[in-house]
């Protein structure tokens, strides 16, 4: 067999190079060039924060002893949720834009058509550029922030700028807070005191209308007056067996004893007749059944009031502390340096990215010359 020709560069080998150079090698080069000559140093500063919220006792725990004086901080996840979309609103954007010219401070590269601002003078162009010069990352209720600029104290007075407006809007939501606590407890107070009035005043009307003061006194009393009664007349009954068995049947001390026995007798059926219905009259019992009533009703508004007192002067001594705060842990931050844009990291993308979208390339052509 004759041997095979030597491998000749062939039309296609020629314009796959020339791909190559176009879609790889020369956009690697312009982007170098743009990164490295045109592109501006741009600072980062960082700042970390989270919501803090301190709570206080119960009112019921302070009725019962089971709370601490002092109070707990602890972390308020949900504030801190409203804060990280608060970062992210038009809202802020405006706020800070009002304290800080966002636009002159973006737009302090003006040879940079990528990384400056480019925008018009709508909010809306603002709030695309907060997008790309404040990342935010979220994890357990902490905070992290970075503002970029092109100079470094332009990116700390927007960082800070961004934990004032979050301190005002963590106090606003104190206030909220504060003010329907204030607001529930002092509407609970008032319904206590209500009810206490109307419970006192129903004990005074009952004491004007049975002309008594404490009716579980007077049965008391009754019950006293009676026990005394059958004392004498377990005394006189004894008298009498020994009168009638020492004495003459005609002697007048058996009949005067007998009288005096019989006195005690009706008085005692007298004071019991005064613990049911006697002549039409309202039972005495019945009138101490009342009376428990309405003594119940008072100790029980007393007992609410006294609960409600205590709990609107927790929440007044609440209102007069910030029970929730931003608490940084990471102040704004003054770069040294410019650490963006990171050109090797940036190249190193666009060069991967190139290759892949060559390659790929590449072989879809193969693939469809082969087919033919």
């Amino acid at each position: 067999m004759p041997p095979a020709s030597p491998a000749a560069l062939k039309p296609r080998h020629y314009g796959m190079a020339a791909s190559f150079f176009l879609v790889v090698i020369l956009p690697i080069l312009l982007s170098g060039w743009y990164v490295y000559g045109r592109a501006s140093d741009q600072y980062a500063s960082y700042v970390g924060f989270s919501v803090r919220s301190e709570s206080s006792p119960g009112a019921t725990d302070v009725l019962g002893g089971l709370g601490s004086l002092v109070g707990v901080t602890s972390s308020s996840t949900s504030d801190t949720d409203i804060l990280y979309k608060f970062i992210q609103s038009r809202d802020l954007v405006e706020r800070v834009n009002a304290r800080i010219d966002l636009r002159e401070v973006w737009s302090k590269a003006p040879g940079d058509p990528i990384f400056g601002y480019q925008g018009g003078a709508a909010l809306e162009d603002l709030v695309d550029e907060w997008e790309r010069k404040v990342r935010i990352h979220y994890d357990n209720g902490m905070i992290d922030l970075r503002i970029l600029a092109f100079v470094p104290q332009d990116a700390q007075d927007i960082s800070n700028a961004i934990l004032d407006e979050g301190g005002i809007l963590i106090n606003q939501l104190n206030d909220i807070a504060r003010e329907d606590a204030l607001r529930y407890a002092r509407a609970e107070l008032e319904r206590a005191q209500d009810m206490l009035r109307e419970a006192r005043q129903s004990v005074t009307e009952f004491r004007n209308l049975y002309q008594l003061v404490d009716p579980v006194a007077d049965v008391q009393g009754q019950i006293g007056v009676v026990t005394s009664l059958q004392q004498q007349l377990a005394e006189q009954l004894v008298g009498l067996g020994l009168l009638q068995a020492n004495a003459q049947p005609e002697d007048p001390r058996i009949s005067q004893t007998e009288l005096r026995i019989q006195v005690i007798r009706e008085q005692i059926d007298a004071e019991r007749q005064k613990f049911g219905s006697t002549g039409g009259e309202v039972a005495l019992s019945e009138v101490v059944g009342q009376y428990e009533i309405l003594a119940a009703d008072r100790q029980f508004a007393e007992t609410s009031y006294a609960a409600a007192l205590a709990s609107f002067e927790s929440a007044r001594a609440e209102a007069v502390r910030q029970s929730r705060y931003l608490a940084p842990y990471i102040r704004p931050t003054l770069a040294q340096e410019a650490e963006f844009p990171e050109r090797e990291k940036l190249m190193l993308m666009i060069a991967g990215f190139l290759m892949v979208f060559w390659i790929i390339g590449s072989l879809i052509f193969y693939s469809l010359r082969d087919r033919r």
